[in-house]
């Protein structure tokens, strides 16, 4: 059966900044019953009760030609830093027609500050609204400098819809009495080249990095980590053994991928792949109004690269490097070094004392029926492996060690029945990371971070020919981000977080015996973001949707 329809297409602060910094803050919004507008359930950045200086970025630029949106930055003067928080927010846009999802990111110098896709337009002209919280990355607004937009959009080809962009930076300045935020003293790019721009990673081979002479001083240092899937690795998540593909019409490499980070061609990190979902993916109206999770607005995944910072801080080049395992064509990538410097020291020391982890080394079972007129059965893919990687640096206030403990399982289980009237896929997929990380020094107590991230996915495809000779495919999709975080100082909790973004999703598109579309139905969709801290913050927000339009939102969403 043709599956044209199925895939359309000190040390406590310094473990904050790697722990989960949830933001509590209003709904982006706004919700109207009734609207087919695109709108999620995400908070954004709660905000200092200082007043900002704004800096405009662009305004009201528009893409059609993947042309790319040049922007000139410069400090504000009137916010001199430091700030006590940076925000990016942007306003995305269509006019009604026509058009796919598209790529976007925005780039000041070589630094990715936004990552994410854009919504289809419907009969309207989608709008919506994204922040990043980029307090992190301070260092890199002190210096005037160029930037520029890419979203790559065409009109080419019957296709009419114009995507619209404008995006500022707020500097809050720190009020009366107030400390500044610990953020990286410098920033250092994985990127496409002194403009930005992300890297094709087609295969396993395949490398984004950078070769840089670090400060000597360095204390912490850690990777943020971007990796999109596109092309033939879009639906990863679906595919299959390459032996088994053609017979059932999927994409090969199994469905494991994963990112690997190096430091001299030495094995550095891990960091797992988010199935994020486009708003064109599988069925564009599963994701009208409500996208996937995360899938306007990414969230990067940091890699912890401390145990490797007397390495860096030792006078000579080194290498930071990403792939993507079992990358079939392609990945995107980006990311971003983040260093934390020792200021009362101009030359640490320090070494790797330990690194235990390996490749990973996935194994795929089939138990497959295959007859003339049909297959059934199932494919498993599995993934488990632990790692240990700790280092130590001589550092102004004594001799620092950091040991970062990672056990990591993946596993994609799926369902096939196909027949010569129906075909169906069912995907239940898991990804798990637990990680510890200790640092320690004489005279201290050792201060214990113990984090876990869960994305689970499912996703039921069931295609089937009815009597008439139309088309009918049922698509079943839930995804969920998951991430808690614990904090302890001599065996005594000091901080806990809970984050769940999660969305529920399903729909049937009809098509005739030509898979010429003939509508949809049974379309519904929601999605609930809660998070809290034991601080006493705490946001919850739930949505949902029936037959394209917003039907319901919680009390939360506009608190």
């Amino acid at each position: 059966m043709p599956r044209t329809a199925r895939l359309a297409r000190n040390i406590l602060p310094l473990l904050l900044l790697a722990a989960v910094l949830v933001p509590f803050a209003s709904a982006s919004g706004p919700y109207v019953i009734g609207s087919a507008n695109t709108v999620s359930a995400d908070p954004n950045v709660i905000r200092p009760t200082t007043t900002p200086c704004v800096v405009q970025l662009f305004s009201d630029a528009q893409f059609f030609d993947f042309n790319v949106e040049s922007f000139t930055y410069a400090p504000p003067s009137s916010c001199p830093g430091p700030w006590a928080k940076v925000v990016l927010e942007a306003d995305i846009n269509l006019n009604a027609g026509i058009q796919y999802d598209r790529t976007a990111n925005f780039w000041l110098g070589p630094v990715n500050i936004y990552f994410g896709t854009t919504a289809e337009p419907s009969n309207i002209g989608p709008s919506w609204h994204i922040e990043n919280d980029l307090t992190d990355y301070s260092s890199i607004f002190y210096t005037a400098q160029s930037g520029q937009a890419d979203i790559g959009n065409t009109l080419c080809c019957g296709l009419t819809s114009t995507i619209y962009a404008s995006a500022s930076l707020e500097f809050y300045p720190l009020a009366p009495g107030q400390t500044a935020p610990l953020t990286a003293d410098v920033v250092l790019p994985l990127s496409g080249g002194a403009s930005g721009g992300t890297v094709a990673l087609n295969a396993t081979s395949s490398t984004l990095g950078g070769t840089f002479t670090f400060p000597k001083n360095v204390q912490n240092a850690y990777l943020d980590v971007y990796a999109q899937s596109q092309s033939n690795d879009e639906f990863w998540y679906t595919c299959v053994p390459n032996d088994v593909a053609s017979e059932l019409e999927s994409c090969g490499n199994t469905a494991f991928r994963e990112t690997e980070v190096s430091i001299d061609g030495q094995r550095a990190g891990v960091a797992p792949v988010f199935p994020w979902i486009f708003t064109g993916g599988i069925d564009p109206f599963l994701w009208l109004p409500i996208p996937g999770v995360q899938t306007l607005n990414f969230t990067p995944y940091r890699v912890n690269l401390t145990p490797f910072a007397g390495l860096l801080s030792n006078g000579q080049p080194h290498r930071v490097a990403l792939s993507v395992y079992n990358a079939d064509s392609y990945f995107s990538a980006t990311a971003s070094l983040l260093l934390y410097l020792d200021p009362g020291s101009t030359q640490v020391t320090g070494a790797v004392t330990q690194n235990t982890l390996t490749g990973p080394a996935p194994v795929a079972k089939e138990k497959l029926n295959v007859q003339p007129i049909s297959i059934t059965g199932t494919v498993n893919v599995t993934s488990n492996r632990s790692f240990a990687i700790s280092g130590y640096v001589n550092t102004s206030h004594g001799t620092v060690t950091t040991a970062v403990s990672q056990s990591i399982s993946f596993t994609n289980f799926q369902v096939f029945n196909i027949t010569g009237t129906e075909y169906v896929q069912d995907i239940s997929q898991g990804t798990l990371l637990n990680s510890y990380t200790v640092v320690s020094q004489p005279g201290a107590v050792s201060v214990v971070n113990y984090k876990t991230f869960s994305f689970p996915l499912t996703v039921n495809i069931d295609e089937v020919v009815l009597s008439s000779g139309d088309i009918n495919v049922t698509t079943t999709a839930k995804q969920t981000y998951q991430v808690t975080d614990n904090i302890t100082q001599g065996g005594k909790v000091t901080y806990t977080s809970f984050l769940e973004n999660a969305g529920q999703h399903v729909d049937t598109i009809e098509y005739d015996s030509s898979f010429n579309f003939l509508g949809n139905t049974g379309q519904s969709s929601s999605q609930q973001y809660n998070a809290f801290d034991s601080t006493g913050a705490g946001y919850d927000c739930a949505i949902s949707a029936v037959a394209n339009v917003l039907t319901a939102f919680s009390p939360g969403c506009t608190q």
